[in-house]
């Protein structure tokens, strides 16, 4: 008897399921071999298509109704302090200036790997710079020039802000420090409430970021947002010292990472013009009157409002490496370090 093949028929009604599921929208994955047919990409591909759907496997599509329109990338620098109130010496011991351009230096890398996604997001940096030398800030410039996009430098004036009241810490040099900080935090405020449209992501300039940050933080932000109808926190790093204490944390899927709920950050972190606008108190109050710990008004906003951060982090902290408020567990801190050499 001859044998039927049906192989020709089979690779023909798989084609043609496959145009069907295109029309409709609909994707399919091929266990076999974990490819997506429909989309034409694999499991390991970004799944995601900014500001319509994020796929998670095997949890399915998720359908954008809360897309990002832009995002303010606000520095704040200074090359010239090594810590604000405290003179141990960061991981790696190099100049403070060193921390500053590789800060930079990585999100331009996180920027330029996540181009092809963000090409619909409208991106602005701005650089915030207390007191650091010329050829620091010309230094920076050409960072920033490696990738097409809108920026500013602003150069602080400490003369604009008598209104900053520090606590007496019985050393003058710590004290003019913070107020510098402090300036530089009403700054970045300002900006935002001023000029941002969407989505702002406030960075100090001792924060190293791994490649794929940025495309996590706004897919999550997308994600998350639009699954909980709601606005966010986010924070990139995954700080050590919340793991020393049992506080619950709820776990969500964003695009690539899981994010954990938090009540603490520092003053690195993501949010919406939206929560500005509805804290804008709040923020004012910590950048105009120093509290202790400094980040207390924030603290209190996330009461009422959901902070997550990254598991693992996203970015590596760079500060002492005894410090609690430093280096994120279970991350290869030298390799991302070199990484984003200049």
């Amino acid at each position: 008897m001859k044998k039927i093949d049906n192989t020709k028929k089979n690779s023909l009604v798989k084609k043609l399921f496959v145009k069907l599921c295109r029309i409709i929208g609909f994707e399919i994955i091929d266990q076999s071999d974990l490819n997506l047919p429909v989309s034409n990409k694999s499991s390991a591909d970004n799944l995601g298509d900014l500001g319509k759907k994020i796929i998670s496997i095997p949890l399915g599509e998720t359908k954008i109704s809360r897309p990002v329109k832009s995002i303010d990338i606000i520095i704040k620098t200074c090359t010239a302090v090594n810590l604000v109130t405290q003179n141990k010496k960061r991981i790696f011991e190099k100049d403070k200036s060193e921390y500053t351009f590789r800060t930079i230096n990585s999100l331009i890398n996180s920027l330029n790997f996540s181009k092809n996604f963000l090409k619909d997001i409208d991106i602005k940096i701005y650089i915030i710079d207390d007191n650091s030398k010329k050829e620091d800030l010309e230094k920076i410039r050409k960072i920033i020039a490696k990738i097409n996009i809108k920026f500013e430098i602003i150069n602080l004036d400490l003369e604009k802000f008598k209104q900053i009241k520090v606590l007496n810490k019985n050393n003058p040099t710590i004290e003019k420090n913070m107020r510098a900080t402090m300036a530089s935090i009403l700054t970045s405020f300002n900006i935002a409430k001023e000029k941002s449209n969407d989505l702002v992501y406030f960075v100090e300039d001792d924060y190293i970021h791994k490649k794929e940050t940025i495309i996590e933080m706004i897919s999550a932000y997308e994600k998350i947002a639009t699954e909980l109808d709601r606005e966010l926190f986010l924070c990139p790093v995954d700080y050590p010292y919340l793991y020393k204490k049992l506080d619950n944390s709820n776990i969500l899927i964003g695009n690539n990472y899981h994010w954990r709920t938090v009540n603490e950050s520092l003053l690195t972190f993501l949010t919406s013009k939206d929560l500005i606008n509805k804290y804008w108190n709040e923020l004012l109050l910590m950048a105009e009157n120093e509290h202790s710990p400094f980040e207390t008004p924030l603290h209190k906003i996330y009461e009422k409002e959901l902070c997550l951060s990254p598991i693992p982090s996203l970015a590596m902290h760079c500060t002492n490496v005894n410090s609690i408020f430093g280096l994120s567990p279970n991350m290869n801190w030298k390799k991302l370090w070199d990484e984003n050499e200049i």
